[in-house]
């Protein structure tokens, strides 16, 4: 049986470069088939702190709620933002024993003790309510997140930072921004937390240079990518579980910048994005260089849009796998570049067994 016509015009190139483009094709699709199947599933650590296997986001939700916290040298201050966490989520499941949830800690393969403090929460609330996912190499606080979101069970999962700048119990706030949004397309929508009304404020208190980058990183967002959403890096963010999983499997960047690729990614997906004022407040933590603190993500951003741009798949949207193998990387850089549309679903590590 004939296959249908793809639906999009022939793209002019040569037969030995559609040939060699096939074949390279081909070889992506072999290439991340076995990676797929050979690859082991997150560790977490019960109740015992031992080691079993995680749950996967394309499994049914089993919570309302699933709290992703990446860690990375956070044993001072993660204790204050679990504490208010756990302590806020415990009151709301009493009050209503239908609300049910997960916190998961990703320990960002940090040096200090931050593994250990994790685990003090999960054997005090249980593995049912508390997990520890550690990473041996740090890879970035997008990269964390991933892992969380990847190993979730919630409904909807919410990203909170371990410093606990943003008041926990503003997740009642991003919730009511999700809910402003319905009905959701096809189940997707994100609600984040901002800081934007507190820019005059910080701005009183930063440097003349910390300033001036931080104008220079938001034209950036608002020129190459996300120009609907003033507050693109406050970590407190919302989302349904089907948002989640469509926007991280296309991410890329694992670092600061993730935040922005992200939300550059849901834009191109359509997902309708919500921006809720929340409370903040200036955390002391360790320091960072503020050159490559503040350079590093603009460096990162080009590197979103242009990934985005040019490996997620971008025109396979609604197509078969069989056309799926005959589509070349040169034909889906060509497309993008004309049509744009990005694809919800791309091959990678955490596709859906079959």
């Amino acid at each position: 049986m004939a296959l249908p016509p793809l639906p999009f015009p022939p793209v002019s190139l040569p037969a030995a470069a559609l040939a060699l483009a096939a074949l390279a094709a081909l070889l992506l699709v072999l290439i991340c088939a076995i990676a797929h199947v050979t690859a082991k599933t997150m560790p977490h650590e019960d109740a015992e702190c031992r080691k079993g296997s995680a749950p996967n986001i394309h499994d049914p939700a089993t919570r309302e709620l699933s709290v992703v916290v990446p860690s990375y040298n956070e044993e001072n201050r993660l204790p204050l933002m679990m504490d208010e966490a756990l302590d806020y989520l415990e009151k709301r499941q009493k009050q209503n024993p239908s609300f049910t949830y997960e916190v998961i800690v990703v320990n960002d393969g940090s040096k200090d003790q931050t593994a250990k403090v994790a685990k003090e929460y999960c054997k005090k609330y249980g593995s049912d309510k508390v997990r520890v996912i550690s990473l041996e190499k740090n890879r970035g606080k997008g990269g964390a997140v991933r892992t969380g979101v990847f190993s979730s069970r919630g409904k909807k999962l919410l990203m909170a930072d371990a410093d606990g700048a943003t008041k926990f119990a503003d997740i009642e706030k991003v919730e009511e921004g999700l809910k402003n949004l319905q009905p959701w397309p096809k189940g997707m929508a994100i609600s984040c937390g901002s800081r934007a009304h507190l820019e005059k404020d910080s701005i009183a208190k930063r440097s003349y240079f910390r300033t001036l980058l931080m104008y220079g990183f938001h034209f950036l967002v608002w020129f190459l990518c996300v120009k609907e959403i003033r507050d693109t890096q406050c970590g407190f963010k919302l989302l349904t579980r089907e948002a989640a999983l469509q926007t991280f499997s296309n991410l890329h960047i694992e670092r600061w910048a993730f935040d922005v690729e992200l939300l550059y990614i849901a834009q191109r997906l359509k997902i309708p994005i919500a921006e809720v004022a929340v409370n903040w407040t200036e955390i002391e933590g360790p320091p960072l260089e503020e050159t490559g603190a503040s350079w590093a993500p603009q460096f990162e951003i080009h590197s979103a849009k242009d990934q985005c741009a040019e490996t997620i798949s971008p025109c396979s949207q609604g197509l078969t796998s069989e056309h799926s193998l005959r589509l070349s990387v040169a034909i889906q850089s060509h497309l993008c570049t004309k049509y744009g549309e990005m694809s919800q679903s791309n091959f990678s590590p955490f596709m859906k067994k079959t």
